[in-house]
């Protein structure tokens, strides 16, 4: 998911210059539809040690930056609301009309200038998530 969330193409329609929550958000939304389509009573265990995984790195990234303990709580429980509020707005992604899915991708990277490719972007990402299994994202994890 660094990989995606890293590509040089999803930024060059980047309004202002890069900055932290611009790339936290990108990742965040590539991390709810990863859980969307992967949610599974049977995969619920691995899919609770990946969310608290990934949990765990943001908070060791903001601690990075330089942030003492009270702003990094309170960082957290903004990046944890933030992600929970996606899920929620993507949930019916495959429902969604073009305008409406704008819409949900305006409000979580308005520093971006071209919506609609973000949107295609999104489209095409939760496709292809649909088309493959749990397993060979993580195996491609442990091989990496």
């Amino acid at each position: 998911m660094i990989n995606l969330t890293t590509n040089k193409k999803l930024y060059s329609n980047l309004d202002k210059r890069d900055i932290f929550s611009d790339r936290l958000s990108l990742f965040l939304l590539h991390f709810a539809f990863f859980l969307k389509n992967f949610k599974s009573v049977e995969q619920k265990h691995m899919l609770q040690e990946i969310y608290d995984f990934n949990f765990r790195q943001i908070e060791l990234s903001i601690r990075e930056i330089g942030y003492g303990d009270q702003s990094i709580n309170k960082k957290m429980k903004d990046y944890i609301n933030l992600f929970h509020t996606i899920i929620g707005d993507i949930h019916f992604w495959n429902k969604l009309s073009f305008d409406e899915k704008k819409k949900i991708i305006t409000k979580f990277l308005d520093n971006f200038n071209n919506i609609k490719d973000l949107v295609v972007y999104f489209d095409e990402f939760n496709d292809d998530l649909a088309k493959k299994t749990l397993n060979s994202y993580l195996k491609s994890v442990s091989n990496s």
